[in-house]
């Protein structure tokens, strides 16, 4: 195995099935291109007994039958060594064909199985849910030495149908495992193993980009820039990631128009929609396609869920999170730029800076453990949220972006600023934070209200800069 980066918890997950000594049946999802395949291939590549990866339906030329799909699997029986069979017709057939073999090679051993893109093989009335079902129900929960691990980047198909499937697979899985983005510092790492050097200054504007995505970022020209690097791979003729936004997507969702109206409509708002909001501005009905189609962007990382603080449970937002997403329909899709060197040649504009400071807050959205454990309270449960208060009349309204509301009655408001330089806290921006405390203390007097600077550099000492109770830099994210 090649040392892999970061993925700790994972791979403890993962030999902890592998050594358990019964039969385990294990769920891998997670976001397209965030690393699932590797990671499988890299841990268990000298214990795997079989390894099948679906073919993908999403190709617009052709459609892909049940006939290929079982010819695909077919293959992959004569590759492993199987000789001797005919091609199944059927997902019963060539999942018995499976365990023929499995019984054919097993020398008591841990048998490790893998089967790549599920969700791609269960075409339109195939039976093939029936059949893994019978595979694993009638045979494969009784073999002790058999590891099945399954994967799919389909998340709604794997939510709905392995881990919350309420048929012959019900409470089937013995283990489940979401993998998520690289953070920052697993990022920093990635970027170093491929002997990119970057300040972390660049490396969090990498991950505005990338947002930790381990697939895009390996293509990034060690010789490059970070500008550089960007305009290749956005904005260059044949640029590699030039489509990407909508292949993405189109590979992931069944209905990915949908889906991709859904994080369009939530990328014009930063604190995000309502449900009600949602159908509303979308068209879409509120039934529930439109609940799995939430489901399935927030089980791929593209949304959260949350309450907003201080709506006693009512309200419920969706919100945008995924940096890549948030770059594409504000820099690729809207302004539909042409220009190949445009990143190089804008750096410096406005446009540019004012989209680092809200991305940088989607980055302290994804960092939350990070920034408790810099203030001292990992232990301490939380829930994350914003806060908005639209002006009325003569009343003036209040945005506070992220909120740590505490179980121990403490309330860190953050204010999240991403400059190259010290950050000064000007006698009038000290006066609007000043007077948000007063309001918010006013409001909701049971709680304690601490002033929280999280920023790409250091905050500069001045008579204001006290108004912070607790001080974060860019390092503090990359814990």
């Amino acid at each position: 195995m090649c040392d892999i980066i970061g993925r700790k918890k994972e791979i403890a997950e993962l030999r902890r099935y592998y050594n358990s000594g019964r039969a385990e049946f294990v769920a891998v999802y997670g976001r397209r291109r965030v690393g699932k395949t590797f990671l499988v291939n890299e841990v268990f590549h000298d214990d795997m007994v079989f390894h099948h990866t679906g073919l993908s339906p999403y190709d617009r030329q052709r459609k892909v039958t049940l006939k290929a799909q079982l010819q695909n699997f077919y293959f992959s029986l004569i590759r492993h060594g199987m000789e001797n069979i005919a091609q199944p017709k059927s997902w019963m057939e060539a999942f018995f064909l499976l365990e023929r073999f499995l019984d054919t090679c097993d020398n008591g051993s841990r048998q490790v199985v893998f089967i790549d893109e599920l969700p791609w093989m269960d075409t339109a009335r195939s039976g093939f849910l029936t059949a893994l079902e019978a595979f694993w129900n009638g045979w494969g929960n009784m073999r002790h030495n058999l590891l099945l691990i399954v994967c799919g980047s389909a998340t709604s198909w794997m939510l709905d149908n392995l881990i919350s499937n309420k048929g012959g697979l019900y409470g089937r899985l013995t283990g489940e495992i979401k993998l998520s983005p690289f953070t920052l510092k697993e990022s920093e790492d990635f970027y170093a193993s491929r002997g990119i050097k970057m300040s972390r200054y660049n490396v969090a504007q990498a991950y505005m980009v990338m947002g930790g995505i381990p697939f895009y970022m390996n293509f990034f020209n060690p010789a490059y820039s970070l500008a550089q690097n960007i305009d290749t791979l956005f904005f260059a003729r044949n640029a590699k990631l030039g489509d990407e936004f909508e292949r993405l997507f189109n590979s992931v969702f069944d209905n990915a128009d949908d889906c991709m109206r859904i994080v369009r409509l939530l990328a014009t708002r930063h604190a995000g929609f309502t449900r009600k909001e949602i159908t509303e501005k979308t068209g879409l009905k509120a039934n529930g396609d439109l609940t799995k189609m939430l489901k399935a962007l927030a089980g791929s990382d593209f949304i959260i869920k949350y309450v907003p603080f201080g709506s006693g449970g009512r309200d419920e937002r969706y919100k945008l999170v995924d940096s890549f997403c948030w770059f594409w329909l504000h820099f690729k899709e809207s302004k539909e730029i042409k220009q190949e060197d445009y990143w190089q040649r804008h750096l410096r504009e406005s446009d540019i800076a004012s989209w680092r400071g809200i991305a940088f807050e989607e980055i302290c959205f994804l960092h939350i453990a990070q920034i408790k454990q810099a203030l001292n309270i990992g232990g301490v449960s939380s829930v994350e949220s914003s806060y908005v208060v639209r002006g009325e009349g003569e009343h003036d309204g209040m945005q506070i972006d992220l909120i740590i509301e505490r179980a121990d009655d403490v309330v860190n408001l953050c204010e999240m600023k991403f400059y190259k330089s010290p950050f000064t806290l000007t006698r009038q921006y000290a006066q609007t934070l000043t007077t948000r405390l007063q309001k918010m203390e006013e409001k909701y007097p049971d709680y304690t209200f601490h002033l929280t600077y999280i920023g790409g550099t250091e905050l500069a000492k001045n008579e204001y800069s006290d108004l912070f109770v607790s001080v974060l830099t860019l390092d503090d994210l990359f814990r």
